[in-house]
């Protein structure tokens, strides 16, 4: 059994009906017309700005065009002058400095060519003479109280067989020593 509803509850149902209706036309009509929805603002609060309208510039035309790029052709050349300039000072910056290296390196190799000059003067012919006509083993019992660096001197002045048989009689020690400093005095290229 369905309960009739009184005349007072029928009000208030019918209100909240009829503004719902009102709310949904008014929000369909608002969107079909394209226009904003309300927006609620609040007691103190700062009016909304409108919305601003984006305007398209109009388009150069090829004469502004031409004008612009015969105005700043003068200050791009200018500057790429001015950063060919810059290259090139960094450019002769790292000649200098590779110049100098350079120098450097020219007299470190003269000083070592003339401590090796200065070794092989040490040796004098008659020194190597004396030792040449020495026993082997005499000579490498003498060599070996000698200053390592004269004993080299003399032992690249000699004949190469008579070196090696009196590197052969020495001590192993004072022989490396010996082959060592030979070796070093003898290398044709630049020691560093």
């Amino acid at each position: 059994m369905k309960r009739s509803l009184s005349r007072h509850e029928r009000r208030p149902a019918a209100a909240i009906l009829f503004a719902a209706a009102v709310v949904a036309m008014s929000f369909a009509g608002s969107t079909a017309r394209g226009e904003e929805t309300v927006r609620q603002v609040l007691p103190g609060a700062p009016a909304a700005e409108p919305p601003q309208q984006l305007t398209r510039e109009k388009a150069p035309d090829q004469s502004e065009i031409e004008r612009f790029c015969s105005n700043i052709a003068d200050a791009a050349r200018d500057r790429r002058y001015a950063l060919q300039a810059e290259e090139m000072k960094q450019l002769q910056a790292g000649i200098d400095q590779r110049m100098k290296a350079l120098e450097e390196k020219r007299a470190e190799y003269e000083t070592w060519l003339k401590r090796r000059e200065v070794f092989l003067a040490r040796a004098e012919d008659g020194v190597v003479q004396i030792y040449a006509g020495m026993k082997p083993d005499a000579a490498a019992e003498r060599l070996a109280i000698v200053n390592a660096d004269l004993a080299a001197a003399i032992l690249m002045k000699l004949d190469s067989r008579k070196a090696s048989v009196i590197l052969n009689e020495m001590d192993q020690t004072a022989a490396a020593t010996l082959t060592g400093i030979m070796a070093s005095a003898a290398r044709r290229v630049d020691p560093s």
